[in-house]
């Protein structure tokens, strides 16, 4: 758990430089790639996995050392070419994982906030996800488990085998000559996020493009079929955690409402997007028809809101870097708890970013909540001792953000409300 969050020291920084990069470069270039509250959005979801992830909060059923001890042919040093082979079947279980993510309806749950943003630039590429608890990965890890590759070695390669998949989400790079033919490049990653008929569940593979083309779910990007970025069951909101959630909770509906008792057990495990025909004709979904022709989700807010969300986020960013820093004075008790706050605070100022007029209230939980664990403590997580004073910053912060919000809902968004409330419902799927 520490080992990883002080790495994170280091991706971070290396993330955010190249997202800002992408930011100089469109603008250079003139190209409409970003926009703010949707790369917001991204970031938050990037919070909230990285928290999840340095938490451990992921079940692993068996573990892939287990797999090693007890299935393993041969006993290997950890040569160069052990690595390659790691990082060669991580790629492989990667793609499958990816594929049962895109085909199966309860997979997808776990999946469905990558592929929300309808945008495509580097911040959806933070969009991970905070719903798979349980990890299947290890399953398809199982051929390279035979050959006897060590688990350290497996758990040096996974981060690296993870951060390779950043730099090709971007609109900025052209199709790439002969490295199309070996490596998953931009080019091929808009085609998979893409909703266009000719693409949708196309491109799966993580870091070689081989894996699609002989499995048969390889397609170029055409010339003239642009992608066209989202869900087809678009998710109409910023909210990262509702997100991550909204596509599970459709599915719990539909299973409770049908009349088909066969139809309650299989939805789990039907195609993507499969529902049964008695709640589908009595409770409809919204979905893109044209994918062409729709309206991105984008509630009218004005440039105070904006700052102020960027505000919460970069205060919500220096407490997340400030635990997984102290993790192991806070102890894991403690850092469940703080996550935990962390977590009330995302979704509270992405729920102001969507305009919703009961931020308020969920903010003012947030910060009594806040209060309370300075007033149980005795400070902020032993702040003090770091940076004399510091909880009273923190709790004067707690305090003035509450009042904020109450304020953008009374002056900005209750007058507006008549127009807002034809927002659609959070409740969504792909």
């Amino acid at each position: 758990m520490e080992a990883y969050a002080k790495v994170l020291n280091y991706a971070i920084p290396f993330f955010i430089s190249l997202l800002l990069l992408e930011v100089v470069v469109a603008r250079i270039q003139g190209a409409k790639v970003i926009r703010g509250m949707d790369t917001l959005s991204s970031l938050s979801s990037g919070l909230t996995n990285t928290i999840k992830d340095v938490l451990g909060l992921t079940a692993v059923i068996v573990s892939y050392g287990w797999f090693v001890e007890h299935l393993a042919l041969f006993e290997i040093r950890a040569t160069w070419l052990v690595y390659i082979l790691a990082f060669t079947g991580l790629d492989f279980a990667g793609y499958w994982v990816h594929r049962l993510s895109h085909q199966v309806n309860i997979f997808w749950n776990r999946h469905i906030i990558h592929h929300s943003s309808e945008e495509y630039n580097l911040g959806c590429a933070l969009r991970q996800s905070i719903s798979g608890f349980v990890s299947i990965t290890v399953f398809f890890l199982i051929p390279i488990a035979f050959l006897g590759v060590p688990a350290e070695v497996v758990n040096v390669v996974a981060p690296l085998h993870l951060f390779a998949q950043y730099w090709y989400h971007t609109r900025l790079i052209g199709k790439m000559g002969f490295l199309e033919k070996a490596i998953v490049t931009p080019s091929h990653h808009r085609v998979h996020h893409a909703i266009n008929p000719e693409y949708l569940d196309k491109n799966l593979s993580a870091i070689f493009i081989f894996w699609d083309k002989l499995f048969g779910t390889f397609q170029e990007e055409l010339d003239d079929v642009p992608p066209v970025y989202g869900v087809t069951r678009p998710v109409h909101t910023w909210n990262p955690i509702i997100i991550n959630f909204q596509h599970l909770w459709l599915l719990i509906k539909d299973a409770w409402r049908t009349r088909s008792i066969s139809a309650k057990f299989k939805i789990w495990f039907m195609p993507t997007g499969w529902r049964p025909a008695d709640v589908a004709e009595a409770y409809p979904v919204d979905s893109i028809k044209d994918v062409y022709h729709f309206a991105k989700y984008s509630p009218e807010a004005s440039l105070w809101l904006q700052l102020w969300s960027w505000v919460q986020f970069a205060f919500t960013f220096a407490l997340m870097m400030y635990l997984f820093n102290n993790l192991g004075v806070i102890g894991f008790s403690g850092a469940l708890a703080y996550g935990g706050f962390l977590f009330l605070a995302i979704f509270s100022y992405s729920m102001l970013m969507d305009r919703n007029p009961n931020a308020w209230w969920v903010e003012s939980g947030k910060s009594a909540i806040g209060l309370w664990m300075i007033y149980q403590q005795g400070g902020w997580f032993f702040l003090d001792s770091i940076w004399p004073g510091g909880s009273w910053f923190v709790a004067g912060y707690l305090i003035v953000s509450a009042l904020v919000s109450l304020a953008f809902v009374v002056f900005e968004i209750l007058p507006d409300r008549p127009v807002n409330s034809r927002n659609p419902s959070y409740w969504a799927g792909k």
